[in-house]
């Protein structure tokens, strides 16, 4: 039991890695000399370390997997509710 629960905070640690990466990545993008590549590195970057952390997961059982991956999905479904743009105020009075 105790290594689903870790396996649970490290599939939560590493969606918010993934995902906050992903945003901070598109935050830098209008900043950057090349778009393009930023996106491309950071893209790889955050993809080899969330499957090869789900690799070494995976050599500990398909139940630490599943928890894992159920952590990565609520750290994902968080970080959208936490990060998600606010609706711009409207000025016009009609």
């Amino acid at each position: 039991m105790l290594y689903l629960i870790l396996s649970l905070f490290a599939g939560i640690l590493l969606g918010a890695l993934f995902f906050g990466g992903l945003w901070w990545t598109v935050q830098k993008m209008s900043g950057s000399g090349s778009p393009h590549l930023l996106m491309a590195v950071s893209f790889i970057v955050r993809t080899v370390v969330v499957l090869g952390a789900f690799y070494l997961l995976v050599q500990t059982g398909w139940p630490n997997l599943l928890a894992a991956m159920l952590g990565f999905i609520v750290a994902r479904i968080y970080l959208m509710y936490r990060l998600k743009p606010f609706p711009e105020k409207s000025d016009s009075g009609s």
